[in-house]
């Protein structure tokens, strides 16, 4: 299968906004952007949480291929992202070192 985007340009993973349409490897449409996780400090790209049918699950960095204004492509199958489990720990955590940086802003903490 074609992919529709070839003309579309790669951008950078910060650029990357919730609602974007997220491709398994052989073309389908497996779900949506639903957050991007980066390691602000090491300037890593973690991942995307991703909304599903099913609900949100997290795709790691290396299954992404490819990054687009209107399109990411994974180098999973579908049937490998229907596999995936929810993962609410994903936004706990960086719900958690959200919470730390202010902390340390605090004063008398």
């Amino acid at each position: 299968m074609a992919d529709t985007d070839d003309d579309d340009h790669g951008i950078d993973y910060k650029a990357l906004e919730r609602g974007v349409p997220v491709h398994a490897a052989g073309g389908e449409q497996v779900g949506t952007v639903h957050e991007v996780l980066d390691n602000a400090r090491e300037r890593i790209f973690d991942g995307i949480v991703m909304s599903t049918g099913s609900g949100r699950v997290f795709v790691d960095a290396p299954e992404v291929v490819r990054i687009t204004r209107r399109r990411v492509t994974l180098s999973i199958a579908a049937s490998e992202v229907a596999a995936l489990p929810e993962q609410p720990g994903a936004l706990q955590a960086r719900a958690q070192r959200m919470g730390s940086r202010w902390r340390r802003r605090l004063p008398g903490r």
